[in-house]
């Protein structure tokens, strides 16, 4: 079974592009992330024709998730992430997606980018994690397999990026957000890819502009996280690199891992 993320940057924009890798890979569930579309005008009825059934959180023109899976409807289980405190400002943003799809909890993620900073960008990216890390200890506690998946706009270590300084004021870099992203680790959760590439030097994310793709200057900000009950049988992980470098095609491109049978 193969649980795939993909930051589409635009689902209806690169539409031709995900229907042509989501035919020529055929991952079990593909979660989406920037899909910048409200939910009336997710573009369901395309997917349904090569076999994908959806579910989506939409917003208009930002943001948005979306959990496909092949052959099998996802069984929804959370949209959005609760608020710690009743003080805490409304959250409308259409970040995070939770389903049940062939008895694998999947979580689908798109994490603020907390740019400029300081500021309440930056300060929103940080309570987002905390939000996050609270619901992933709830589905810890479930003792089930499961995979919280997307976007994390986070670089987690210095061989993540191809060039640490020219990183080092983002705010995917700082140490506040490699602190939140490592603290998912320490509660126990297996980073898919760093786990089998301990060296570094993948990369899921390629900017527009400067150059960035044919010169190789990418960084990892795209991660999958596993629940000991997942990660005990995980045989494989990859990066669909090629994707990027097709005709108007995502900055980002697909990441996946491999998952035995029971």
């Amino acid at each position: 079974m193969r649980i795939a993320t993909y930051n589409i940057n635009g689902v209806k924009a690169r539409l031709p592009r995900l229907l042509e890798w989501l035919d020529e890979t055929r991952p079990k569930v593909a979660c989406l992330q920037e899909v910048k579309s409200q939910d009336e005008g997710f573009p369901a009825e395309e997917f349904e024709k090569i076999g994908y059934h959806a579910i989506w959180h939409g917003q208009k023109s930002f943001n948005g998730v979306a959990i496909l899976a092949d052959g099998v409807k996802p069984i929804e289980t959370q949209r959005g992430l609760p608020l710690l405190t009743p003080d805490e400002p409304e959250d409308i943003q259409s970040r995070y997606l939770e389903a049940e799809v062939d008895g694998i909890r999947i979580a689908c993620i798109y994490l603020p980018n907390g740019n400029p900073l300081p500021g309440p960008k930056f300060d929103y990216k940080l309570s987002w994690m905390k939000r996050l890390r609270a619901r992933m200890a709830e589905l810890w506690e479930l003792e089930i397999p499961c995979a919280v998946v997307g976007d994390y706009n986070v670089i987690p270590h210095d061989d993540d990026v191809w060039a640490p300084k020219a990183m080092e004021k983002d705010a995917l870099m700082q140490p506040e957000s490699r602190d939140a992203y490592q603290r998912l680790l320490a509660d126990g959760w297996t980073d898919a890819i760093r786990t089998l590439n301990p060296r570094g030097g993948v990369w899921t994310y390629w900017d527009y502009q400067a150059g960035a793709w044919p010169r190789d200057h990418g960084f990892r900000i795209d991660h999958l996280l596993l629940t000991p009950e997942l990660a005990d049988r995980m045989t494989a992980v990859g990066v669909d690199k090629e994707y990027r470098g097709r005709e108007k095609a995502s900055d980002h491109t697909p990441v996946w891992v491999e998952i035995a049978p029971e």
